[in-house]
């Protein structure tokens, strides 16, 4: 399901706004790098997870299924687990 279109969008996507060359090109690369098999059984181990997680009575809605360092996974929420590890204005890693 496709994430609803922002109201007040951010830096990343005003600029895709105003440039949709740039924009298209993302596109284009995004197709390629999901079409990846690894990146495919992320999706399908992770979507596993959720589905066990919602037919067990958990709210997922607005959540990502976190994978932890033994192996398991919890629900937590989708910004949180995003923001891990450097992404975006996060420096602890660069």
């Amino acid at each position: 399901m496709a994430s609803p279109r922002a109201g007040a969008p951010r830096k990343s996507a005003k600029n895709y706004r105003m440039n949709p060359l740039s924009y298209k090109k993302k596109l284009e690369y995004d197709k390629q790098y999901n079409a990846r098999e690894d990146r495919k059984a992320y999706r399908r181990d992770h979507g596993r997870a959720r589905y066990a997680a919602k037919k067990m009575g958990m709210a997922v809605t607005g959540r990502d299924m976190s994978r932890n360092s033994n192996g398991s996974y919890s629900v937590e929420d989708s910004s949180t687990n995003r923001a891990r590890n450097g992404h975006g204005r996060n420096r602890r890693y660069k």
